[in-house]
């Protein structure tokens, strides 16, 4: 009897440090969000018909790849050039952010597309273009161990948005930089660090391994980033609506 009681006791440990953990990551989860919001009078107001995105800028030299090193390792049995990897890196992250800023518009019932060539001039739009200030990877390793915003991975970048009325020159309606980041949830050496209070170093260690395998994967790295990136910058866009009267902020996705 004895012996299930322990066993029982175990498992609530177990269980209650996992949900300490989880917490954790909940608590000091992705960083983010709009800064540096310049607005510009318009001589009349903005009332697009569609909503242009265009792939913003980015040069491979801009990205930082992982620099682990497992990655490093890797890197050399692998025939693929860095330079190469940052291209195609570079190509992935701006048409992630570009499709994502289309879907997350037309999620709130707007009329946005992507766009590759001049947009009509004889029609009202909205055009959304911008270039990368960063494209970080950081470091996967020290983000699963250490944590705390230690090896975090980034995405940064510059955002115009122009009006062009139909038949006149376009103009510029607002500025603002945009980023995300994989945060500063807490490494297995942290939660391991709660296990070891309890008492239960070995058993917190490996649930925090699990843990934050789940996190890293979801919710960390360029690919992530660049969704959350895109999120904020569609928000931006549709305040812009709500502030010229063809947005009603309840549309706006929380």
């Amino acid at each position: 009897m004895l012996n299930i009681l322990k066993m029982l006791a175990g498992r609530s440990s177990l269980r209650a440090l996992s949900a300490l953990a989880f917490c954790a990551v909940l608590l000091t989860g992705c960083a983010g969000g709009v800064t540096n919001v310049s607005a510009f009078p318009a001589a009349s107001q903005v009332r697009p018909e569609t909503i242009y995105v265009y792939t913003f800028a980015s040069t491979p030299d801009q990205v930082k790849l992982d620099g682990g090193l497992l990655q490093k390792v890797k890197s050399q049995f692998d025939s693929v050039s860095t330079m190469q990897k940052q291209a195609d890196s570079a190509v992935e992250v701006r048409e992630q952010v570009a499709d994502e800023i289309v879907k997350q518009l037309q999620s709130m019932g707007l009329h946005a597309v992507r766009a590759d060539s001049p947009a009509p001039a004889d029609r009202n739009v909205l055009i959304v273009q911008g270039s990368f200030d960063t494209i970080d990877a950081g470091n996967r390793r020290r983000r699963m161990l250490v944590g705390l915003g230690a090896g975090k991975s980034q995405v940064g970048t510059s955002v115009q948005v122009v009006y062009q009325p139909a038949g006149q020159m376009p103009r510029l309606v607002q500025s603002f930089d945009a980023k995300a980041d994989s945060g500063k949830a807490p490494g297995v050496a942290e939660t391991a660090g709660i296990g070891a209070a309890a008492g239960h170093v070995a058993t917190s260690a490996a649930a925090g391994v699990g843990l934050h395998a789940v996190s890293e994967t979801k919710h960390a790295g360029v690919s992530a980033d660049a969704k959350r990136l895109a999120d904020s910058i569609a928000k931006q866009l549709a305040q812009i609506g709500v502030a010229e009267g063809w947005m009603t902020p309840d549309r706006i996705k929380g």
